[in-house]
This record gives structure tokens, sequence and C-alpha cells, in this order.
């Protein structure tokens, strides 16, 4: 996996960072919201612009807000994001005048030596145009105007991108593995995708939701990506702070949607929570394989408790996806957090494994003479045969006599078998009766 040019988008708060990001990567990926500050750490993506790949980054606003706890930190990220690009995009708002800080700020940018693409957005008409004199008093000769929310001059700005990057075609290489790190506020959920890169990505503090939007982070391990999407802390919409947060609660449900892995993280101080086994409950009905990390680890007494015990509570209060592997973590310290990619390859590759048909046949004899299928009434159903009908997740069809359904135990007792049987271990099953 080679390594992308970067295009780093910057700016201040509210002038459309995110509307442009969006625009320019073709799909609705960072976060966009009226009030400022809805974007703290960096998110990124891959973008192609025909013959040229390259990672597109969207930062948060430079100079912060003021109901912002984190600006600072916010603004040594977009900062450092800047220092690290191949091409920056300077965004102004063409609603209002530029601002003294703005001018220093771009000064600032030139003295990076990159390129430096000034984008007036906002201009949503030709009127709009005509106030761009205010702007070339930076000096710059080649200001362009845009409107990412009517998706003006959005392809005058990709030609100009491409001017400064090289043809680079990503065709051949292998898709990362994509694993979405969720689970309640101040779990350490970006700090164990920080630990995993190595370094600060993210911002990480004890501010409750301090992540607010999804953001993708590309890794290599023994050549192999892994693209980690660290979420928003999902709880209740009564308990988030603005509508901001629900905005990011409602990004990180979807993640679970996209993603190829669910890695669940649970506080080992405080684990498991209502919280919790709703998160739980909606990675299982995702049908996406899952992992169960206990972060903390570090902080527990471990002469006084007992793992085995731990893992015992874990299984019975998360009955549900009792399937998914349990691992015992430490972010701070980097205690068996390498482990989460393995656990993660490992279940994503047995969520996609088919079973031959004579193996399939096996089995049903099996079960028909040993654990005979029993109906939602209670009474035996013969099966002539089974199939499986699809991967991710596993899912097999059986065919009966009669149009009825497995009872509920049963159903649950026939899963179990197919995962002991066929190490479908980490992977939700399904199973569906039909009349043949």
């Amino acid at each position: 996996m080679r390594k992308l040019p970067k295009v780093v988008i910057v700016g201040f708060p509210n002038v459309g960072k995110s509307s442009l990001f969006n625009r320019l990567l073709g799909e609705k990926k960072s976060l966009v919201h009226s009030l400022p500050g809805m974007t703290r750490d960096c998110v990124s993506a891959r973008c192609r612009l025909e013959d040229r790949s390259f990672q597109l980054v969207d930062t948060g606003g430079i100079f912060g807000t003021r109901d912002e706890p984190l600006s600072e930190k916010i603004r040594e990220k977009a900062w450092e994001a800047a220092r690290s690009a191949d091409v920056l995009v300077f965004v102004l708002d063409g609603k209002r005048d530029i601002s003294p800080a703005e001018e220093e700020m771009y000064f600032s940018l030139k003295k990076l030596g990159k390129p430096v693409l000034v984008v007036v957005n906002k201009v949503d008409s030709p009127a709009g145009g005509d106030k761009l004199a205010e702007y070339f008093r930076l000096g710059d000769k080649d200001i362009i105007p845009v409107s990412a929310e009517h998706r003006i001059n959005i392809d005058e700005i990709r030609e100009r991108i491409a001017v400064h990057l090289p043809v680079l075609s990503l065709d051949g290489e292998e898709k990362p593995l994509r694993i979405a790190i969720v689970g309640r506020i101040n779990v350490g959920k970006s700090s164990i995708v920080n630990r995993l890169c190595g370094e600060e990505r993210l911002l990480v503090s004890e501010v409750p939701g301090t992540t607010r939007d999804s953001t993708d982070t590309i890794i290599l391990r023994d050549k192999k990506p892994f693209c980690l999407v660290d979420t928003a802390g999902i709880r209740k919409f009564s308990g988030a702070a603005d509508t901001r947060e629900k905005a990011g609660i409602v990004k990180a449900k979807m993640n679970i949607g996209n993603a190829d892995v669910i890695c669940l993280v649970l506080d080992a101080r405080d684990f498991p929570t209502r919280q919790d086994a709703h998160i739980a409950h909606l990675a299982q009905e995702s049908g996406k394989p899952m992992i169960i990390v206990l972060n903390k680890w570090d902080l527990v007494e471990t002469e006084r408790v007992d793992p085995e015990e731990v893992r015992r509570l874990v299984r019975t209060k998360l009955s549900f996806v009792s399937y998914a592997p349990l691992l015992f973590i430490s972010a701070r310290t980097g205690q068996r957090v390498i482990k989460i990619l393995d656990k993660a390859e490992e279940v994503f590759q047995n969520s996609r494994k088919r079973i031959e048909t004579a193996r399939m046949n096996e089995f049903l004899e099996w079960i028909n003479k040993e654990h005979p299928p029993r109906s939602r009434d209670g009474s035996k159903i013969k099966v002539k045969y089974m199939t499986q009908q699809g991967v991710a997740p596993p899912t097999f069809v059986l065919f009966g006599h009669s149009r009825t359904s497995f009872l509920p135990a049963y159903e649950k007792s026939l899963i179990g078998l197919l995962r002991e049987k066929y190490d479908f271990w980490g992977t939700p099953i399904r199973v569906f009766l039909r009349k043949s």
C-alpha cells in the first residue's frame, strides 16, 4: 500500500470546510452542522480525480470557538495536518470580510512552502463574486469562488488540486479491513486508535464527548492495511450536550452498518452497563462480526479480580453476543492492544466462510438424529435438506414439509451447534426454515 499525497482543508470555524470536503469526496462523510466546532479531530478519506489518487483531510477550525474547551488541542491538530500536507486548501467565508487573523493565518500557511489554494466559500450567486476584491489583498491572483452547498465551481477546485498531484493509480491494491471502534463515552476509543497508530493521531481528553465526528485512520501491519474508525460515544439523546453531539451519535450508529468488523469497547471499572448492552444489540442486529474489548485493565486490582469471573459476567450480561471474542487490554500501557487487529482479521474471515454442500448434508443428518428440529409449537420437524445462502453473516436455509418457524430455544441451539461445528466464532449466524 503506497503512501498517498495529502490534500488538507484548513480555515476558521464555520466557513464550510466540512461541506467542501464532502463535495470533493462525493459523499457525506464529514458531519456538517450550523453550530461551529462540529469537527474536532481531522477527518480523512481516499479521494480520486481521474488518474490521480490522494488523501483528503478535513480539519477542525484553526482558531476555535468560545464554547469549545478543546480549542487549543484542535488548533494543534489542524496545524499538524497542515505541516504534513502536499497541498493546502485555505477556505474563507464569502458572506463576510476577511479578518486580520485570517490574513495572518494565510501568510503562516505560505511559509510552510506548500501550494496553497485560496477558496472563498458561500458565493452562491454571480453578485457574490463582485465582493472578491476584498480577498485579493492577500496577494494571491487565483482566488476560487465556490459554493459547496450549491456545487458551484467544485470542478474547478478539483482541477486546481490535480495540477499539484502526481499520477498514481490504486488499481489492484488491497482494500483495508474497516474496524469500527464503538462504545459509550470516555471508555478509551480514541486512545486505542492512537495506541495502534503509535502516535497521538486523535484528540483525547477527560471532557465527555470529545469525539464528535467519526474519523478514519489507515494503518499498516505486516503490509496489510486496516482502517480504524473512531466513533463518537453512543448514549441517549437526552444526555447529549447539544445537537452537535447528537449528530455524532447518529453517525456512530451508521458506522456500525458500514464496518467490516465491530470492536465494542467496555470500561473495566464499570461494565457491562445498560448502554453497553444497547450498543451490543446494534452490533448484533447489523450482522457484522464483532470483538469485545475490556479497556483500562491496568486500573483493575488484578490480585483481587479473577479474569475468568469477569469473563463469565460479560458473557452472562451480554449473552446475545457471547460469540464475540473478549480481550483484556490497556490503551494507556499498550497491553494486548495489537491483538485487536489479529482478532478482527480472524472474525472477519469467519464471517465470510462457506461450507461445502456435502458437509452440510452430513451435519443435517446428525441434527435430525441427535437434535431433531422443533417448530414454534414444540412439535418435531423433518428437515429434508439445507443450504448456505450467504456470508457476512453466514446465512443458512433449512427446508421442511410445512410452512412454520423454529422454536426460539431450538433456533438458538442450532446456531450454537453450527458455530462449534464450523468455527463461526466472532460472527452472528442467521437461520431460516422454508417449505420445500
